[in-house]
């Protein structure tokens, strides 16, 4: 056998398992549940399975000025109205084919505890078709298989 037909042929059969072997990698990270923070540290948000395994984005603005309608806020267990003690306008969430909602506020997201990346203005983070940017006006998720989205600032909010 030529003597250099063994080293270029092993050359590019790894050239070929590589990509492959690589894939599943890339696919169950864009799985797996994130959490990371806006620029100002203002925002913090996870995005994660729900109750029914269908992606959800949870987002908390620390600080802002905006004010928010009585009864918008809701829970997001019951739908219902927030309850007594509930802090309600700095929540919001976004699950997979239902519009987004400031929902009611209990503690800190994520326990307040761990590590929150920061997700610098331009980037993006994105499990199955929910991704969240991070924008200089604030943060936005939307669902990108329906358009709903929420977009949450110091100073202002949307929902759709």
């Amino acid at each position: 056998m030529n003597p250099l037909r063994t080293p270029l042929l092993a050359a590019y059969a790894l050239g070929i398992l590589v990509p492959i072997v690589a894939l599943p990698a890339t696919a169950a990270a864009d799985d797996s549940p994130q959490q990371f923070q806006s620029p100002s540290g203002d925002i913090r948000c996870l995005l994660e399975p729900s109750r029914t395994s269908a992606p959800v984005a949870l987002c908390q603005i620390k600080h802002h000025t905006y004010v928010v309608p009585p009864g918008t806020p809701r829970d997001d267990v019951t739908g219902g109205a927030c309850p007594p003690g509930a802090n309600a306008g700095g929540d919001f969430r976004l699950d997979q084919g239902e519009a987004g909602f400031i929902r009611c506020t209990y503690s800190a997201l994520g326990s307040g505890t761990g590590s929150w990346p920061v997700l610098d203005y331009g980037q993006t983070r994105t499990l199955g078709p929910i991704s969240c940017a991070s924008e200089p006006s604030g943060m936005r998720c939307t669902d990108i298989s329906t358009g709903h989205y929420f977009r949450v600032s110091d100073d202002a909010y949307e929902l759709g």
